[in-house]
């Protein structure tokens, strides 16, 4: 990544109060870009890394309703942004069987919203939805990595809201954005592990709830294999698609995937105990015996495409990932995290432009 590209750039995230939005905020604020927010008004979790981070000391930040067309619009034109990360969404599959609804509505219209306002919107160059691993029409557990082009479809709300935001996307692209100078693509990762995740019904962040409330670890699926990442791995991705369709155009437009290779695969149980060794005290783990609603067991992503066309790989293996992740959390319990945030995003550059 040309690290040099994003000074000055106007850059609006959606959603970016959140998990992933909050490291993305930071590191764009590091490079020198101009960063505005809009998400709504409470972020999902307590504590969060947003408030945490002091994400919002460096930023315009808008807290609104995605769903709310005339506000969105007006934010937008307001702000006039060139480039557009959208992770606005309800993000959590065991949430979508509870509110569908609510799962449908974000995720389907809210980036129906965003597409539109941004087509309309002059100064806007480059969008990038990004949406997840989840998309995909997983039917069989496959331990064969999906590639971009395999249908997507879901078994759940949350799965099958992704996989209309693709198609949404996609439609959006051929319809209205092609041959406009305008560039659209849809980036899809899913199982990132970082600090600052607080999320329910993510293990790291209920690994860190069962240790600072004493309790035992309860654990749906040990055995769900998934391809673990770290958060700036998954965004560095992002940042080199967003550069490349700016400076590329066409060549970059479509559906990417950011996922880790086979090093980096893990069950569940294989996480909790890597995540044991940067313990004090081993976790007291539970696994619930009674019926859970459906998730797929086995969900990997073939990569291929990132790393030939973007020349984009992990730059952290999956025991520094865990690491890192485990180093935040541990400074955090302890009141010594500082600026840990930032300097793990300087430290990832370093590694970055030492592989260079």
């Amino acid at each position: 990544m040309n690290t040099n590209f994003w000074v000055s750039k106007k850059v609006l995230i959606t959603g970016h109060t959140g998990f992933k939005g909050s490291w993305l905020s930071l590191w764009l604020q590091h490079l020198g870009a101009d960063v505005y927010g809009y998400s709504s008004p409470v972020p999902v979790s307590e504590p969060h890394l947003f408030g945490i981070a002091q994400v919002a000391k460096n930023m315009d930040s808008t807290y609104a309703d995605i769903l709310d067309f005339q506000r969105l619009q007006s934010f937008i034109q307001k702000v006039r942004p060139e480039i557009i990360f959208h992770l606005a969404a309800q993000p959590l599959v065991r949430e979508s069987y509870i509110d569908p609804v609510a799962t449908f509505s974000i995720n389907v219209m809210g980036t129906v919203n965003l597409l539109e306002i941004a087509r309309h919107t002059e100064s806007v160059k480059v969008v990038i939805n990004v949406t997840t691993d989840k998309c995909y029409e997983n039917t069989n557990n496959s331990i064969q990595g999906f590639m971009e082009n395999d249908p997507v479809g879901g078994s759940d709300a949350y799965s099958a809201s992704k996989a209309c935001s693709e198609i949404v996307t996609s439609a959006y692209e051929r319809s209205f954005y092609s041959n406009s100078g305008k560039f659209l693509s849809s980036a899809r990762a899913g199982n990132v592990i970082g600090g600052g995740d607080w999320a329910n019904d993510r293990i790291i962040p209920d690994i860190i709830r069962s240790i600072i409330n004493k309790q035992p670890l309860n654990i749906r699926y040990p055995q769900a294999i998934r391809p673990w990442q770290h958060v700036l791995d998954c965004l560095n991705g992002y940042l080199l698609l967003a550069q490349s369709m700016w400076e590329s155009g066409a060549k970059y437009i479509g559906a990417w995937n950011f996922g880790p290779g086979e090093s980096s695969i893990l069950s569940v149980a294989q996480l909790i105990e890597e995540c044991n060794k940067h313990l004090e005290n081993r976790l007291n783990v539970v696994y619930e015996s009674n019926t859970q609603p459906y998730e797929a067991t086995t969900l990997v992503l073939n990569s291929d495409k990132a790393a030939k066309l973007l020349d984009w790989n992990i730059m952290l293996p999956i025991h520094q990932s865990i690491e890192w992740t485990m180093e935040w959390y541990s400074c955090y319990m302890s009141n010594r995290l500082s600026d840990l945030t930032l300097r793990q995003i300087c430290q990832y550059e370093n590694i970055n432009a030492s592989r260079l």
